[in-house]
């Protein structure tokens, strides 16, 4: 059975630009993994990067989140994922939003999070492994 992941808004945001072509081939591949999922968080992220940062039309954004629900599965962000939240971060030192990120992942009993972020390789809680995707890659 395929690992279940979850994809940081900061992977996933490459499959939506328009430079770093090497990035966004290797984000669109953890994109189409087969039990792929976000958070409502991970939406909001995105909706905003695109928004602010690259100037998109909310119309745009619109189809974008569409297409999110369509190939992923999607969780919302609860007190109960914001309580493992705040928990996470004092454990390893990680922001809020990365540590809603770890909790969102936990809950949904996923075993891998591609993100570029946080610490490559590191194991939270014994169940899940971060994996920047782009490690390696020339800068």
């Amino acid at each position: 059975m395929p690992a279940k992941v979850f994809l940081d808004s900061n992977v996933l945001i490459y499959v939506y630009s328009e430079d770093e072509s090497e990035k966004a081939t290797l984000a669109l591949q953890c994109a189409q993994e087969p039990d792929a999922w976000i958070s409502t968080q991970v939406l909001n992220e995105v909706s905003n990067v695109l928004r602010r940062k690259q100037k998109q039309a909310y119309a745009d954004i619109l189809n974008v989140i569409h297409e999110l629900q369509s190939n992923f599965q999607i969780t919302t962000v609860t007190t109960k994922t914001i309580e493992q939240a705040l928990l996470l971060g004092e454990r390893y030192r990680y922001s809020y939003f990365d540590s809603l990120m770890l909790a969102s992942a936990l809950e949904q009993g996923c075993t891998v999070l591609y993100s570029e972020d946080m610490q490559h390789g590191q194991i939270i809680e014994g169940l899940l492994r971060i994996v920047d995707p782009f490690d390696g890659l020339a800068d």
